[in-house]
């Protein structure tokens, strides 16, 4: 029987609470075994400005998960050609662990534009698609479910935390220690900046 591999994708600029608790919400009612955090050199639709090194994003995902049995950070997008496409992962990843079958875990503000994705068909139809809501926002599955997808909707609580509010408060000197891995919050400072004045310890 095929292991069951949720695939959560992301910048992880940095690794945050929220990315943790959806993690572990997917775990429990997303139907996989293992959910993976797969860090992305280059998000072809963000902006890379105040990106940290991949390598040093990964460290922190790694870290931060160490202690998990079924959550583990995932590096196969750092040997990919970049910008990342999702097909080209899930096709490294089905030849790599022909053992698993690989689902995707995104925000319902992605599924909208999921149809425009690279080889968006053969994706939707091979892989199921695991949906959170976003704060505030309606889910529509119909565009990926005309499309012959299969969605499972995760009724996760929605955390309005992002990455780039930590990034901004680092800058200031605030202390994000309750926002990030306990683990990683030297790194966060290091790696993000501002005067320590204002840092918890």
């Amino acid at each position: 029987m095929l292991r069951r591999t949720g695939l959560l994708f992301g910048s992880f600029n940095p690794i945050h609470m929220g990315h943790l608790m959806l993690a572990q919400h997917a775990l429990n009612f997303g139907d996989v075994d293992d959910v993976w955090l797969v860090v992305s050199p280059q998000n072809p639709f963000k902006e890379q400005a105040g990106l940290a090194p991949a390598e040093v994003r990964l460290g922190m995902v790694r870290k931060a998960v160490e202690q998990d049995m079924h959550i583990d950070g995932c590096d196969v997008e750092l040997s990919l050609p970049v910008p990342s496409y999702t097909i080209r992962t899930l096709d490294k990843l089905e030849a790599d662990y022909p053992e698993r079958e690989f689902a995707i875990i995104m925000g319902g503000d992605n599924l909208e534009g999921l149809p425009r994705w690279r080889e968006a068909e053969r994706l939707i139809r091979s892989h199921r698609i695991i949906v959170y809501p976003r704060p505030g926002e309606t889910t529509d599955t119909s565009a990926v479910e005309a499309m012959g997808g299969k969605v499972t909707l995760l009724d996760a609580p929605q955390l309005n935390l992002s990455s780039t509010q930590i990034r901004r408060w680092v800058a200031e000197g605030y202390d994000v220690s309750h926002f990030v891995p306990r683990e990683n919050v030297e790194t966060v400072r290091e790696t993000y900046g501002g005067p320590s004045e204002k840092l918890g310890k």
